[in-house]
């Protein structure tokens, strides 16, 4: 059986994707506006929303590996997902009724963070319910989380024409409500009882100290930085292209819609393709040819931003997008084998990783030799990461498993 067929079959794997699908939605609908709406419309200064998205960065990195940990630990899988779920619909709704600046910090900087563990624990669930390892698990998980860059993708364009025709920022917030109260109707009627799963969720037996004590140990922890480091192009790439396309008189803001739109294009046939073609290789190598593509595709924005070729780049970043998106994934689940829900959350981890070495990078090299310095940075952290991942492997470094 085919991985679409399965998850098409498999009511709790159907249930995922379109869990996923309808967050991809919501993500889509609430992030990439934030800052336009915080500054331009509801008069928020620049320092105060730079500290809101540090505050979000740290609520989002410690309730997802909490929870995680938590979940593995006590089980009540379940009723985490609600709880975190009904975050999201709360602080989208407080938006919604009483917009302003205060409404907006519990919104963004607190319960949308913490609602984003869901994201983690929708891949817990995924590996506790795919009953088999190995390829058919990786072509499992490729057909989910391609899900989200779908919708992502289809709402990204919906917006750009609703704000064509004169639509109001502000009603994202309505999609997003939508959203949100999809994904609890979902989780409320379809995710299953704790207690009652065909498969076994063993209990980790392991305090919460120790399990954050063992998430520390360098077996993980320098896995988490390394990965990091790969992920941060990612992150420099949404935050150069506007600026890069600003700059260059033949581009402009159709432009950075259309590229972006073209990378995320790719990404979703990517990862339901390379299960298959990536089947026989080490995660750490699918990681380094992985940043070798999307690298490419990073030096090429400042480099080709005037030439017509620039537009045959996101290919690249799109087949090498998802191998780095995906791989991440299925490698800390191979890490963490018995601790799904904290393998999970190390997504999380990471993620507050690579915005750290993303504004470090940008900070140190914007103003010494422009646009071009900042990519090539950026793609030389990423590689050393890559690198230093694969080395890890290969020496087995601090008796990792995966």
């Amino acid at each position: 059986m085919t991985p679409i067929r399965h998850v098409l079959r498999h009511p709790t794997l159907r249930l995922i994707a379109v869990a996923l699908l309808v967050l991809g939605a919501l993500n889509a609908s609430v992030y990439p506006y934030q800052s336009v709406i915080a500054i331009e419309r509801l008069g928020m200064s620049k320092p105060a929303f730079s500290l809101m998205l540090a505050m979000a960065s740290l609520i989002a990195v410690t309730s997802s590996v909490v929870l995680g940990v938590l979940g593995d630990q006590f089980g009540h899988r379940r009723v985490i997902a609600i709880g975190t779920t009904l975050c999201s619909a709360f602080g989208i709704s407080l938006i919604l009724l009483f917009p302003g600046i205060w409404a907006l910090i519990l919104c963004q900087g607190i319960l949308l963070p913490m609602a984003s563990s869901l994201y983690g624990q929708l891949f817990a669930l995924a590996r506790l319910a795919s009953p088999d390892e190995g390829h058919n698990r990786d072509g499992i998980l490729g057909v989910i989380r391609s899900a989200m860059s779908f919708s992502f993708l289809a709402m990204l364009i919906f917006w750009t024409f609703a704000f064509g025709y004169g639509m109001s920022e502000m009603a994202v917030y309505v999609s997003g409500g939508i959203a949100s109260l999809g994904l609890l109707g979902l989780i409320l009627m379809g995710w299953p009882k704790d207690g009652q799963t065909a498969w076994s969720d063993h209990r980790s037996g392991m305090r919460l100290r120790d399990a954050l004590a063992e998430i520390a140990k360098p077996r993980v922890a320098v896995r988490v930085v390394l990965i990091g480091a790969i992920a941060s192009s990612g992150t420099l790439y949404m935050v150069l292209i506007s600026l890069i396309f600003d700059a260059s008189p033949l581009r402009g803001p159709s432009d950075v819609a259309l590229y972006v739109g073209m990378v995320a294009g790719w990404e979703v046939p990517a990862m339901l393709i390379l299960p298959r073609i990536a089947a026989a290789l080490p995660k750490s190598t699918l990681l380094v040819i992985g940043t070798v593509l999307y690298g490419t595709h990073l030096l090429a924005l400042p480099l080709l931003s005037d030439s017509g070729f620039l537009w045959v780049m996101p290919l690249f970043g799109g087949v090498g997008g998802a191998m780095v998106i995906t791989s991440p994934i299925l490698y800390y689940q191979d890490l963490l084998r018995e601790r799904p829900g904290t393998a999970a959350a190390m997504l999380a981890v990471q993620k507050l990783v690579s915005d750290g070495m993303t504004a470090g990078i940008f900070a140190a090299t914007a103003h010494v030799g422009g646009f071009e310095t900042v990519a090539i940075t950026g793609v030389a952290c990423s590689l050393i990461g890559a690198g230093g991942l694969y080395w890890a492997d290969r020496v087995n470094l601090f008796a990792a498993k995966a």
